[in-house]
């Protein structure tokens, strides 16, 4: 019943004027609203919950001590002043990565290093009217430090901090405790974010834990780049992920796994973007159906991308005026977890009243 539903629909779509030659030029051009150039649609030129995000690299970035690093950083950070970023991410444990002194400093020198790290990106933070996501070591009692990243607000303060769940073997030899398991969600003035760190790339439960939170921007500073598995991790568990690496390339991932900037050869320290988190993920089927019926409505005010071979679409506002939780409400659409979730329970419910 359901194929056959799909059929008719795909056939009468042909048919129509909306959504003519599917076969040949692709739903997603059919259905897809003609872009506003330059703000045309909206004069100010923003999103409606739009967000600047910059990230850092470290790469062929090195220093004799922690505060020719700290000097350094803050030199290359110059770079992104024209944009005025509203969060600037920056690797783990930057400021004694790549110098002379790091595995030399003891706990309490790190941890006291890292206090000074923090009140000269408090000042940064607020002179700058951003967020930084300061990533340092801080005291986890018994003689044993966190590897963290503190969440400083526009004002300076110092607003949250994820503790790292999951250190390598090395790092507890040398001192660092694991995070606990559960780690709250980091409430800022543009929605929920969460932090991962490193070899956290490698489990799903922190990257779990974050999204059932609401988190909807997860940053990932780190030692190494973690390169395709930032995409991969952006398109699983559906939210924006920004990565900030000590080597190699650091970049922001959209909802969908698409790189919208990355660091590379001609720009090795800094990438930034706009990210609009008016936008959500569906399931394609079938609420492909109601999709006509919408951009007929709201025309340029909202974007709808197909992603055909996987079955996916993203709709997202780009009008001021239009929400999309209101979009979802008046087409009864499901989101691509409730669909999810929905799912699980019927399965659920089915091999209890079968099992034998």
């Amino acid at each position: 019943m359901e194929q056959n539903s799909r059929r008719n629909f795909l056939k009468k779509s042909a048919l129509t004027a909306g959504l003519t030659t599917i076969g040949s030029i692709g739903l997603a051009e059919a259905i897809k609203s003609d872009l506003p150039s330059d703000g045309a649609l909206n004069p100010a030129g923003k999103l409606p919950r739009e967000v600047w995000i910059a990230s850092f690299s470290q790469e062929r970035l090195s220093a004799e001590t922690p505060d020719d690093m700290v000097e350094r950083v803050m030199e290359s950070l110059k770079g992104i002043e024209p944009f005025s970023p509203d969060v600037v991410c920056l690797p783990e444990c930057f400021y004694i990565a790549n110098t002379k002194m790091d595995g030399k400093f003891t706990v309490e020198q790190r941890i006291s290093k890292s206090e000074e790290v923090l009140k000269q990106f408090s000042v940064f933070s607020k002179k700058h009217n951003c967020y930084t996501i300061c990533s340092v070591d801080t005291p986890a009692g018994h003689g044993m430090f966190y590897i963290s990243s503190v969440v400083i607000d526009r004002q300076g303060k110092r607003v949250g901090a994820y503790h790292k769940i999951h250190p390598t073997e090395g790092e507890i030899k040398s001192g660092v405790m694991p995070g606990p398991l559960f780690q709250p969600v980091i409430q800022t003035d543009f929605g929920k974010i969460g932090v991962q760190i490193c070899f956290d790339s490698l489990w799903d439960d922190g990257w779990e834990m974050y999204r059932k939170q609401g988190a909807e921007i997860i940053f990932f500073p780190s030692a190494f780049a973690a390169g395709q598995m930032i995409n991969a991790r952006a398109w699983k568990h559906k939210c924006v992920v920004v990565s900030s690496a000590r080597k190699g390339t650091s970049k922001i991932c959209d909802i969908t796994g698409e790189e919208l900037a990355k660091t590379g050869f001609w720009n090795p320290q800094l990438c930034w973007a706009p990210v609009n988190l008016e936008k959500v993920f569906l399931h394609l089927w079938p609420f492909v159906q109601h999709f006509p019926a919408i951009q007929k409505k709201y025309g340029r005010k909202v974007d709808i991308k197909v992603f055909h071979e996987e079955e996916w679409a993203v709709i997202e506002s780009l009008s001021p005026d239009v929400f999309v939780k209101d979009i979802l409400k008046e087409f009864n659409l499901k989101t691509n977890e409730e669909v999810i979730v929905e799912g699980e329970k019927a399965q659920l419910e089915a091999r209890r009243k079968y099992s034998s």
